[in-house]
């Protein structure tokens, strides 16, 4: 066999690879349209501590404390920490100010979220009132929550998960097509992603902030022990290869405050590659035994999920187009491979704006933005998702430094649901 065949045959070989991987998410698109979620179970009142890591946030911590203090959840139970991480500026005494139970950290050598979530919880078991909570929920300081998120999350506990998400929207949609980009694709994962896992009955995943888990999971996790740049990530794959479901709560909905520069952006995003990569590293024995060993078909299905969403999957989709390119550029030398490239992009952009349309529509009320801003982010959106690809070849040759993203967007919770 020729050479240039031989290549062919590879190329059309990891092309029927890279489309096994990712057909799922082509499903999961119909999914909502066609499944029907079924009614929650009868609700029981749970004890909530929130949990949030806070890096002079003192512009914004306020408005998301209030959001918790205007929650139609009994007040009673829910008591709210903050951990002051790193902090030169009045975050710490704001928090307390607001009701907040407040622990200072200063640490420069462990830096990250996941470390100080780790200080946080053995913070909260050393003063005796670990054993008194249910659950913990997890946001970031800038968030904002509707009056009623803890009342329907709580609703999801109630089912019988034992990690839960909501539905995570955005603040500053119209701030410029950057934050727009981040908004439209945390919907997308909303709901084409995760209500299309709770209708299906697989497991869900969180996004950052905006989950929880029950006081039992992280005793079978042995406390916050996820540090990797990635922490939600790390999460995610333990529970996908351990057979833990993540509930999802569509009714649950919280803001969050997007990146409005490229530059911002771009290092965020190097990040979270960076930290996908330490996590794929780290649970690739998991990960197999998970697809490959584990016969509880649910968490086949999970650690096959999460396998793709990581390192593996994207290797197999660039190296089939790298085989693919290489194949037409022997075949139709270097003009054939410029066509090749254009109609790549031609197609990814193509995709990617359907992508962001079929989500505008579904979530057009949801969107807090002018209608011109709407329509004019689905033109940029696909420019903001094709940008994850050069971002994830940098990545891989940058030392990473960790630095705090500016949250600046002070609004309260009802300019937003107003």
């Amino acid at each position: 066999m020729h050479y240039i065949e031989i290549l062919e045959t590879i190329s059309w070989i990891l092309a029927l690879l890279t489309g096994i991987c990712y057909f799922y998410q082509t499903v999961y698109l119909a999914v909502p349209f066609l499944g029907k979620q079924k009614a929650h179970q009868s609700a029981v009142y749970h004890r909530y501590a929130i949990l949030i890591a806070a890096r002079n946030e003192e512009a914004v911590l306020p408005h998301l404390l209030a959001s918790i203090a205007a929650q139609d959840y009994p007040a009673d139970l829910i008591t709210t920490y903050v951990v002051a991480d790193n902090c030169t500026d009045r975050t710490a005494e704001l928090a307390e100010s607001c009701g907040a139970k407040v622990f200072v950290r200063q640490n420069r050598k462990e830096i990250g979220k996941g470390y100080a979530l780790h200080h946080l919880l053995e913070q909260i078991k050393a003063s005796g009132e670990y054993e008194t909570f249910d659950a913990f929920l997890v946001f970031d300081a800038d968030n904002l929550l509707e009056p009623n998120y803890i009342t329907e999350i709580n609703k999801t506990y109630s089912d019988g998960y034992e990690a839960f998400c909501g539905y995570r929207n955005t603040k500053n949609f119209g701030s410029s097509w950057v934050s727009a980009g981040y908004a439209l694709w945390y919907l997308h994962d909303a709901v084409h992603l995760n209500q299309s896992r709770m209708l299906l009955g697989t497991t869900c995943a969180v996004s950052g902030t905006g989950f929880g888990f029950t006081r039992e999971l992280l005793e079978r996790c042995g406390g916050w022990n996820f540090f990797t740049l990635t922490e939600d990530i790390e999460f995610n794959t333990w529970c996908a290869t351990r057979g833990v479901r993540i509930g999802y709560c569509r009714d649950a909905i919280l803001y969050d405050e997007q990146p409005i520069t490229f530059r911002t952006s771009w290092r965020q995003r190097t990040r979270w590659t960076q930290g996908g990569l330490q996590v794929s590293f780290r649970y690739a024995k998991d990960l197999f035994k998970g697809i490959f060993i584990q016969r509880k078909l649910r968490i086949k299905y999970a650690s096959f999920e999460a396998a793709t969403l990581g390192v593996y999957g994207y290797s197999i989709a660039s190296t089939s187009f790298a085989f693919a390119l290489a194949t037409i550029i022997l075949r139709h030398g270097l003009a054939g491979a410029g066509r090749f490239l254009l109609l790549t992009l031609v197609t990814a952009y193509v995709s990617m704006f359907a992508l962001g349309l079929l989500t505008t529509i579904t979530e057009w009320k949801r969107i807090h933005a002018t209608t011109g801003k709407k329509i004019a982010a689905l033109f940029t959106f696909p420019f903001f998702m094709m940008s994850f690809a050069p971002i994830t070849a940098t990545a891989l040759f940058r030392k990473f430094e960790w630095k705090p993203i500016a949250h600046t967007v002070a609004i309260p919770v009802s300019q937003l649901v107003k």
